[in-house]
């Protein structure tokens, strides 16, 4: 099947926050620690831009967004970036859609400057934690400080 991936535009930020939402309430990411309640999912479009060196990719179907992943600098770093909100539908996952999104996000974080590439997840979230380990991140056994997302349970680190 095939799919497109996109820099996300402000037509795509109700679709991306439901998908967000929805795939964050089916795998327990509900509530203030977990990346579906940070304010920005309302408004994806806005919140990553080249400004800011950090860019937010969708994924669609046959003009359907499907999901997303984006790219942000940890806490104002331009030494260290993290991967944020990859989520996908179910319907679309084991299509290589995960990986391509990820792959971009860190061709963009490469190409902005960025050394490593931090992530935060849950361990119930195997196949994204399979698809993390195949692109070279590494555990680390506690979080980066500053991390906003003390809900998760997993964290992982990819030099660039």
């Amino acid at each position: 099947m095939s799919y497109v991936i996109e820099q996300i535009k402000p037509e795509h930020d109700v679709n991306i926050a439901l998908i967000i939402k929805q795939v964050g309430a089916e795998f327990g990411a509900i509530g203030e620690g977990f990346g579906p309640s940070d304010p920005e999912v309302d408004a994806m479009s806005q919140h990553y831009n080249d400004a800011s060196a950090s860019r937010y990719f969708v994924a669609s179907i046959k003009g359907n967004i499907v999901g997303g992943s984006g790219v942000a600098a940890f806490n104002g770093s331009n030494q260290v970036c993290e991967l944020r909100k990859l989520f996908l539908l179910a319907e679309s996952r084991g299509l290589g859609i995960g990986k391509k999104l990820t792959e971009d996000c860190l061709a963009y974080a490469k190409a902005k400057g960025y050394k490593q590439c931090y992530l935060d997840t849950l361990s119930n979230m195997t196949s994204a934690i399979a698809l993390y380990e195949k692109l070279g991140f590494s555990h680390l056994e506690k979080p980066l400080a500053g991390t906003i997302h003390n809900g998760c349970d997993v964290w992982m680190i990819k030099q660039l």
